[in-house]
Protein backbone atom coordinates (compact mmCIF):
# COMPACT_ATOMS: atom_id res chain seq x y z
CA UNK A 1 0.00 0.00 0.00
CA UNK A 2 1.64 3.49 -1.26
CA UNK A 3 2.03 6.46 1.10
CA UNK A 4 -0.68 8.33 -0.09
CA UNK A 5 -3.48 5.43 0.61
CA UNK A 6 -2.32 5.94 4.24
CA UNK A 7 -3.27 9.83 3.46
CA UNK A 8 -6.49 8.58 2.07
CA UNK A 9 -8.07 9.05 6.35
CA UNK A 10 -6.56 12.95 6.17
CA UNK A 11 -9.17 12.99 2.21
CA UNK A 12 -11.88 11.26 4.19
CA UNK A 13 -11.88 14.00 7.01
CA UNK A 14 -11.97 16.59 4.69
CA UNK A 15 -14.58 15.40 3.30
CA UNK A 16 -16.86 15.07 5.96
CA UNK A 17 -15.67 18.11 7.45
CA UNK A 18 -16.56 20.21 4.36
CA UNK A 19 -19.99 18.47 3.38
CA UNK A 20 -21.60 17.74 6.64
CA UNK A 21 -19.45 18.93 9.98
CA UNK A 22 -16.42 18.07 11.83
CA UNK A 23 -17.60 15.37 13.58
CA UNK A 24 -18.72 13.52 10.85
CA UNK A 25 -15.13 14.22 9.44
CA UNK A 26 -13.64 12.97 12.18
CA UNK A 27 -15.98 9.74 12.40
CA UNK A 28 -15.06 8.99 8.12
CA UNK A 29 -11.55 9.81 8.65
CA UNK A 30 -11.59 7.10 11.89
CA UNK A 31 -13.01 4.68 10.03
CA UNK A 32 -11.22 4.89 6.56
CA UNK A 33 -8.35 4.71 9.15
CA UNK A 34 -9.39 1.77 10.93
CA UNK A 35 -10.14 -0.20 7.86
CA UNK A 36 -6.76 0.33 6.87
CA UNK A 37 -5.39 -1.06 9.54
CA UNK A 38 -7.39 -3.68 9.66
CA UNK A 39 -7.03 -5.09 5.60
CA UNK A 40 -2.91 -4.16 6.55
CA UNK A 41 -3.81 -7.02 9.63
CA UNK A 42 -6.11 -8.84 7.04
CA UNK A 43 -3.39 -9.33 4.73
CA UNK A 44 -0.60 -9.69 7.15
CA UNK A 45 1.08 -7.05 6.26
CA UNK A 46 2.99 -4.52 8.77
CA UNK A 47 1.00 -2.10 10.54
CA UNK A 48 2.66 1.62 9.75
CA UNK A 49 3.40 4.18 11.81
CA UNK A 50 1.38 6.54 9.67
CA UNK A 51 -1.89 4.32 9.90
CA UNK A 52 -1.79 3.47 13.03
CA UNK A 53 -1.25 7.14 14.33
CA UNK A 54 -3.82 8.51 11.68
CA UNK A 55 -5.92 5.30 14.25
CA UNK A 56 -5.34 7.26 17.21
CA UNK A 57 -5.45 10.83 16.33
CA UNK A 58 -8.56 10.77 14.80
CA UNK A 59 -10.14 8.25 17.31
CA UNK A 60 -9.46 10.48 20.23
CA UNK A 61 -10.20 13.42 18.50
CA UNK A 62 -13.39 12.11 17.65
CA UNK A 63 -13.91 10.56 21.63
CA UNK A 64 -12.80 13.83 22.68
CA UNK A 65 -15.33 15.51 20.24
CA UNK A 66 -18.22 13.09 21.55
CA UNK A 67 -17.42 13.31 24.84
CA UNK A 68 -16.13 17.75 26.04
CA UNK A 69 -18.31 18.69 22.69
CA UNK A 70 -16.24 21.81 22.02
CA UNK A 71 -16.97 24.48 19.60
CA UNK A 72 -14.70 23.36 16.78
CA UNK A 73 -14.31 25.57 14.01
CA UNK A 74 -13.32 24.26 10.78
CA UNK A 75 -10.10 26.12 11.26
CA UNK A 76 -9.77 24.81 14.93
CA UNK A 77 -10.54 21.13 13.94
CA UNK A 78 -8.32 21.46 10.71
CA UNK A 79 -5.75 22.58 13.11
CA UNK A 80 -5.83 19.53 15.51
CA UNK A 81 -5.78 17.27 13.03
CA UNK A 82 -2.82 19.15 11.20
CA UNK A 83 -1.06 19.04 14.44
CA UNK A 84 -1.63 15.83 15.52
CA UNK A 85 -0.27 14.35 11.50
CA UNK A 86 3.30 16.64 12.15
CA UNK A 87 3.38 14.91 15.41
CA UNK A 88 3.32 11.56 14.17
CA UNK A 89 5.73 12.88 11.27
CA UNK A 90 8.26 14.61 13.53
CA UNK A 91 7.94 11.97 16.46
CA UNK A 92 8.86 9.24 13.55
CA UNK A 93 12.08 11.44 12.40
CA UNK A 94 12.93 11.93 15.99
CA UNK A 95 12.75 8.02 16.85
CA UNK A 96 14.87 7.48 13.75
CA UNK A 97 12.06 6.19 12.21
CA UNK A 98 10.65 8.16 9.40
CA UNK A 99 7.59 7.35 8.38
CA UNK A 100 8.59 7.28 4.54
CA UNK A 101 10.73 4.15 5.33
CA UNK A 102 8.01 1.11 5.49
CA UNK A 103 6.55 2.62 2.02
CA UNK A 104 10.19 2.88 0.68
CA UNK A 105 10.82 -0.81 1.71
CA UNK A 106 7.44 -2.32 -0.11
CA UNK A 107 9.34 -1.07 -3.39
CA UNK A 108 13.34 -1.38 -2.97
CA UNK A 109 15.27 -4.29 -3.00
CA UNK A 110 16.10 -5.41 0.90
CA UNK A 111 19.59 -5.11 0.02
CA UNK A 112 19.18 -1.42 -0.27
CA UNK A 113 17.45 -0.94 2.91
CA UNK A 114 20.44 -0.07 5.18
CA UNK A 115 22.75 2.06 2.65
CA UNK A 116 22.99 5.69 3.75
CA UNK A 117 21.55 6.77 0.93
CA UNK A 118 17.93 5.05 0.80
CA UNK A 119 17.98 6.16 4.53
CA UNK A 120 19.39 9.88 4.10
CA UNK A 121 16.30 9.97 0.66
CA UNK A 122 13.81 8.91 3.72
CA UNK A 123 14.82 11.36 6.24
CA UNK A 124 14.29 14.41 3.49
CA UNK A 125 11.01 13.21 2.53
CA UNK A 126 9.94 12.83 5.84
CA UNK A 127 11.68 16.66 6.73
CA UNK A 128 9.63 17.45 3.48
CA UNK A 129 6.40 16.78 4.84
CA UNK A 130 6.99 17.89 8.16
CA UNK A 131 7.60 21.42 6.42
CA UNK A 132 4.80 21.21 4.36
CA UNK A 133 2.76 20.11 7.94
CA UNK A 134 4.30 23.24 9.76
CA UNK A 135 3.09 25.05 7.02
CA UNK A 136 -0.37 23.90 6.99
CA UNK A 137 -0.53 24.34 10.74
CA UNK A 138 1.04 27.64 10.48
CA UNK A 139 -2.12 28.76 7.93
CA UNK A 140 -4.53 26.42 10.00
CA UNK A 141 -4.02 28.95 13.10
CA UNK A 142 -3.53 31.91 10.93
CA UNK A 143 -7.26 31.11 9.75
CA UNK A 144 -8.73 30.49 13.40
CA UNK A 145 -6.35 33.53 15.40
CA UNK A 146 -5.82 36.17 12.61
CA UNK A 147 -8.84 37.36 11.03
CA UNK A 148 -7.07 40.15 9.42
CA UNK A 149 -5.67 37.19 6.76
CA UNK A 150 -8.27 36.22 3.99
CA UNK A 151 -9.61 33.04 4.14
CA UNK A 152 -7.92 32.38 0.66
CA UNK A 153 -4.12 32.26 2.14
CA UNK A 154 -4.75 29.75 3.71
CA UNK A 155 -6.30 27.86 1.61
CA UNK A 156 -3.37 28.31 -0.64
CA UNK A 157 -1.10 27.77 2.06
CA UNK A 158 -2.13 24.39 2.56
CA UNK A 159 -2.54 23.40 -0.84
CA UNK A 160 0.64 24.68 -2.50
CA UNK A 161 2.29 22.73 1.10
CA UNK A 162 0.34 19.80 0.04
CA UNK A 163 1.56 19.81 -3.27
CA UNK A 164 5.15 20.45 -3.39
CA UNK A 165 5.46 17.29 -0.69
CA UNK A 166 3.92 15.14 -2.58
CA UNK A 167 6.01 16.56 -5.84
CA UNK A 168 9.31 16.44 -3.64
CA UNK A 169 8.37 12.94 -2.44
CA UNK A 170 7.91 11.77 -6.23
CA UNK A 171 10.52 12.87 -7.49
CA UNK A 172 13.49 13.52 -5.27
CA UNK A 173 13.98 9.49 -4.92
CA UNK A 174 14.65 9.44 -8.60
CA UNK A 175 16.43 12.53 -9.16
CA UNK A 176 19.03 10.82 -6.08
CA UNK A 177 19.12 7.94 -7.99
CA UNK A 178 20.04 9.86 -10.99
CA UNK A 179 22.98 11.76 -9.90
CA UNK A 180 24.05 8.77 -8.56
CA UNK A 181 24.58 7.29 -12.05
CA UNK A 182 21.91 4.35 -10.32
Amino acid sequence: MGMLTGLAPFIAFFLGMRLASPVAGLGAAYMVSLLLCLRMWQRKESLKVLEVGSLTLFGGLLIYTLLAAPGWTVATVRLAVDSGLLAIVVISLAIGKPFTLQYAKERVPQEFWSSPRFLAVNRHITLAWAAALAVMVAADAAAEYVPAIPLWVEVAGTIVAFAGAILFTVRYPAEVRRAAGV
